[in-house]
């Protein structure tokens, strides 16, 4: 079950934003998080030890709606994907290229834990 939950995110220092708490997390889904008025759709991926968040824009390019982070995380030729809700085209969650258009693409964040808080690196 995906969950949509939004908070404001902390202003930090060095680019890097707190958004949320790791407990705010659902894993193996999405939750929705709030950076300067923008919806990130933040993905925690506990069993991906080398990489277990990801961080992408929750506006679907094809709707123009906010449900990215509602979207089901899966796997199309051995890469990490998740399929918008509404047309289910599917998008890299390492880069934010989509499989099926290649002109539509969401934003990517640089995102980690330190400690139990989710940060997001806003170089903006």
């Amino acid at each position: 079950m995906n969950t949509l939950r939004e908070t404001h995110a902390a202003k930090g220092c060095n680019g890097w934003r707190e958004v949320c708490g790791q407990r705010d997390l659902v894993a193996e889904s999405g939750v929705v998080a709030l950076l300067d008025g923008r919806q990130i759709a933040l993905f925690y991926l506990p069993r991906r030890a080398e990489q277990p968040l990801f961080a992408v824009d929750n506006r679907d390019p094809k709707s123009s709606a906010n449900v990215i982070g509602r979207g089901i995380v899966g796997q199309l030729g051995g890469e990490l994907v998740i399929a918008s809700p509404l047309y289910k085209q599917h998008f890299r969650l390492a880069d934010g290229s989509c499989v099926e258009y290649p002109e539509q693409r969401l934003r990517t964040w640089p995102v980690r834990l330190r400690g139990d808080r989710v940060e997001v690196f806003d170089g903006e």
